[in-house]
Formats: C-alpha cells, structure tokens, sequence
C-alpha cells in the first residue's frame, strides 16, 4: 500500500511563490506517474499537473503553464511542483494522487492514493 502526504502550502500574497511537496510512503517499490489537482471552495477538482515515472515528461493544465513546474526525487519518493507568479485564483486545496495506469492523464479518476491535501491561500 502507498500513503502520499502532501504539505508546503501556506498562505502568499499575489506574485509570490510557494513549492509543495508530496511525500510517499509505504510500498513504493515502483515509481507511477503522479499528478497534482486543486479543489477551490464551491468548484470541481481540477487538473493541474502531472510527471512520467521518471520525471521526464510533464503535462499542465493551461492555466498554470510557465508558472508552474512539476518534478519528481524518486530516490526521496517526493513529486514537487513549485508554483511562481501565484494569482488570487490559484487558491484552493492542493492534492497529490498516483496514476495506478502509469500514463500522464488530467482525468482524476484515473489517480488513487490521494494525500489530504495543503492548502494554498494566495491574497489580493
């Protein structure tokens, strides 16, 4: 079984920046695609990045590209994504899920494992 606890969030004021992080634990023998998703007050789970196995490849959502990045330690079974040039609308509660089809997707149903999720609070 694999546990994924996210942490880093915090509250910013715009243009700030913030990295989470997401940490594994338990069988994490073999490396998955992860991906992060946020949930604001009164909105949909929504997709915002997601890293290949081996960090080599990465997807994101339109509204975080070139502001935000997505990586991955697999020797410290962490998924990072640092977030640059933070916006009002970027607040909500972030998550970390694994890909058990091991295949960069935006669809959250295709994750499992979810963390309990960080809040990120970026002011006006």
């Amino acid at each position: 079984q694999v546990q994924l606890a996210e942490s880093g969030g915090g509250l910013v004021q715009a243009g700030g920046s913030l990295r989470l992080s997401c940490a594994a634990s338990g069988r994490t023998f073999t490396s998955y695609v992860r991906g992060w998703f946020r949930q604001a007050p009164g909105k949909e789970r929504e997709f915002v990045a997601a890293v290949s196995w081996n960090g080599g490849s990465t997807y994101y959502a339109d509204s975080v590209k070139g502001r935000f990045t997505i990586s991955r330690d697999n020797a410290k079974n962490t998924v990072y994504l640092q977030m640059n040039s933070l916006k009002p609308e970027d607040t909500a509660v972030y998550y970390c899920g694994r890909n058990p089809r091991n295949r960069i997707s935006p669809d959250l149903n295709e994750y499992d494992y979810w963390g309990q999720g960080t809040q990120v609070t970026v002011s006006s």
